[in-house]
C-alpha cells in the first residue's frame, strides 16, 4: 500500500553547504498552509501535517489517521535521508523508540500463554543472581513500570560502548529500588531491558525472534525489524537533531544497545497499518491477554494507574483509548487510538525536537466528535516522567 507523496514542506532546512531551496520549492508547490472549514479530511489533515513540520522544523513524516478499519489518510511528507534527498513514502522505515514497547509486551505475554513465563511470580526464579530487594519484583511490576528499578540513562550507561545481555542484566542487579514493587509508578526503560533478557531465558529464543516469527511474519509486517548498522536496511530513514539552527545527524550510539527491548526496532508505516489492524481485531494473543494488556495497573494501595503492558491509558480527561510516544537517535514517534470514535492516530518523523503527539491529538480532532483527547496525567510521585524513548532526551 504505497501511497504518492504529498506537499512536502521543507523551506526552514537550511544546513550549512547544503543547498535545498529549488528542491523545497518543488516539494511545497500546490500546499495550503492551514485547513479551512471547507476542505475534506485529507486535505485538512496534509494541511495540518505541513504547517507543523514547518513550525516544528521536521525533515520527515510519516502519517497515518485509520478510522473504523479504514485508512483515511497513510502518507509520506519531506525528506526521510537529507543528504540524499530520498523523499518519505508509506516504505521507509522509522526507528521506534518506546513505542516499540508495546511489542515487548506482547513478545512477553506469548510466552505467559505458552506456560514458560508467570505474570505474578517473582522475576528472581529467571534472574537467580538477582539481589534480594528484587524478589517481590513480578513480571506484572516490570511490564507496567512499578517495579521500582530506576531508569538508566547516560549518566549510567556509557552510550559508546556495546554490552552483552548479561551485563545489562548485572547493571541492573547494581540498581537500588526506588520504592516497594507495585507502590508506585515510575517510566523505567530498565524494566524492558530486563524483558527482553527474560523472553529470551523463558523461550531460549532472542526477542527480535520472537516477534519476527510470531508477530512480523504471521501479520506481514514485511520491514519490521530490530535496529542494526551493519544490515541491508531497504528505505531506511536517518535521524536527525537541531543544533541551534543547523541540523545535523542522530548521535552514535553502541549497536548493542539498539538491539535491546526497551525500544530498538524499525517499523515502517505499512507496517504500524498491520499492526494497527492486529490490536483491531485482537490479533496474535488470546482475549484474556489482550484484557491484561489494556487493564489499567492496580497499585498495592488498590489504586489504579492509567497504564497498562506498553500503553498509557484513558484517565478520565478525555475519550477512552491507549496511547504512547517514543523517541531515541534524532527519531519522534506517536501512536493515539481513541476507542469509542474507533480512530488510531500513527505520526513517524525523524527530529529528535519534534513533538508527534501534540501532531496526532490536532489530527484526531478532524475525525473526533468531543474535544482532542489529552495525555494522562501521570503523577509518579516525586520524579517526574522520564522522556525515555518517549522524549527527545537521549534516554529512551
Amino acid at each position: 500500500m504505497r501511497n504518492l507523496i504529498p506537499c512536502r514542506s521543507l523551506g526552514w532546512l537550511r544546513p550549512r553547504r547544503v543547498a535545498l531551496m529549488g528542491i523545497a520549492a518543488a516539494l511545497l508547490a500546490g500546499c495550503a498552509a492551514s485547513p479551512s472549514p471547507s476542505v475534506g479530511p485529507i486535505d485538512a489533515i496534509d494541511a495540518i501535517v505541513v504547517e507543523e513540520m514547518q513550525r516544528q522544523r521536521i525533515p520527515g513524516m510519516a502519517v497515518a489517521v485509520v478510522q473504523r478499519g479504514q485508512v483515511v489518510r497513510a502518507a509520506g511528507f519531506g525528506l526521510a535521508n537529507v543528504e540524499h534527498v530520498v523523499p518519505v513514502t508509506t516504505s521507509t522505515v522509522f526507528q521506534t523508540g518506546s513505542l516499540a514497547k508495546q511489542l515487548t509486551a506482547v513478545a512477553v505475554m506469548l510466552q505467559v500463554e505458552d506456560g514458560l513465563l508467570d505474570l505474578d511470580g517473582s522475576i528472581t526464579r529467571h534472574f537467580p543472581g538477582a539481589p534480594d530487594s528484587w524478589k517481590g519484583i513480578t513480571v506484572r511490576h516490570l511490564l507496567t513500570h512499578t517495579s521500582g528499578i530506576p531508569n538508566y540513562d547516560e549518566r549510567l550507561l556509557d552510550y559508546r560502548k556495546d554490552y552483552t545481555e548479561d551485563q545489562l542484566v548485572q547493571f541492573a542487579f547494581g540498581l537500588q529500588p526506588e520504592f516497594p514493587a507495585g507502590s508506585r509508578w515510575s517510566y523505567s526503560d530498565t524494566g524492558y531491558v530486563l524483558l527482553g533478557a527474560l523472553v529470551r531465558k523463558a523461550s531460549g529464543r532472542f526477542y527480535g525472534d520472537v516477534l519476527r516469527e510470531r508477530v512480523f511474519g504471521p501479520l506481514g509486517m514485511a520491514s519490521a525489524r530490530v535496529i542494526s548498522e551493519e544490515d541491508i536496511v531497504l528505505h531506511r530513514a536517518g535521524g536527525y537533531r537541531l543544533d541551534g539552527e543547523t541540523l545535523k545527524n542522530q548521535a552514535w550510539v553502541a549497536p548493542t544497545l539498539n538491539t535491546t527491548a526497551d525500544g530498538s526496532l524499525y517499523l515502517s508505516l505499512q507496517d504500524w497499518l498491520a499492526w494497527e489492524r492486529a490490536l483491531r481485531q485482537r490479533a496474535v494473543l488470546g482475549a484474556a491477554s489482550w484484557e491484561q494488556v489494556f487493564t489499567p495497573v492496580r497499585l498495592n494501595s488498590g489504586q489504579s494507574f492509567p497504564h497498562g503492558f506498553g500503553w498509557e491509558l484513558g484517565d478520565g480527561s478525555g475519550p477512552a483509548g491507549y496511547r504512547h510516544e517514543g523517541a531515541w537517535q534524532g527519531f519522534q514517534t506517536a501512536y493515539l487510538h481513541a476507542t469509542e470514535a474507533d480512530l488510531s492516530v500513527i505520526v513517524l518523523s525523524n527530529l529528535a525536537e519534534a513533538k508527534p503527539m501534540h501532531i496526532a491529538e490536532r489530527l484526531a480532532q478532524i475525525c473526533l466528535p468531543e474535544p482532542k483527547p489529552t495525555a494522562p496525567q501521570v503523577q509518579a510521585g516525586p520524579d517526574p516522567l522520564p522522556a525515555a524513548r518517549g522524549s527527545a532526551s537521549s534516554c529512551r
